[in-house]
């Protein structure tokens, strides 16, 4: 009878022990916070020459601006020839993956652009080549791949 009693108190006395530890307890349960905002990276992409600037704005300011003058700089590089004048916005669509590869992935035009210069998709895609070594975006301390979508002014006079 005496052996009978001792496992059944030392699983009492552990039963008891373990609410005091609030192992049981559910009111001490904490919900984990785990709503990752996958839109948002919480460093962007840097070229070299941005590398050293630590605010966020300024330095995907940094990027894009970048970005825009390497591509503008190769484009006025090219004479266009075109009947009437043109003065519209192209909408180019960049992707930079988690190893720092700069594709073009789409380009926005109208009808009269593709239409007058039906060169601009290639001219487009040697600028983005030509770009220079990116670091890519960092989401939770892991490079992670972005897209940009830049507007690029095209005007030109007959």
């Amino acid at each position: 009878m005496f052996l009978r009693v001792i496992p059944f108190l030392i699983v009492l006395v552990l039963c008891n022990s373990c609410d005091r530890l609030n192992w049981f307890d559910s009111s001490k349960i904490e919900p984990l916070d785990t709503i990752v905002n996958f839109s948002v990276v919480d460093m962007s992409p840097s070229f070299k020459a941005c590398d050293s600037i630590i605010d966020k704005a300024r330095k995907s300011f940094c990027f894009r601006n970048t970005i825009h003058q390497k591509i503008s700089k190769e484009l006025s590089e090219h004479s266009f020839t075109i009947k009437g004048t043109i003065s519209e916005v192209v909408f180019v669509e960049l992707l930079i993956s988690a190893q720092g590869v700069i594709s073009l992935e789409k380009v926005e035009s109208s009808e009269k652009i593709k239409k007058e210069l039906p060169a601009l998709l290639e001219l487009l895609q040697k600028s983005v080549a030509k770009l220079p070594a990116v670091k890519s975006a960092i989401k939770q301390g892991i490079p992670v791949t972005t897209k940009y979508r830049l507007p690029i002014k095209i005007q030109l006079k007959e």
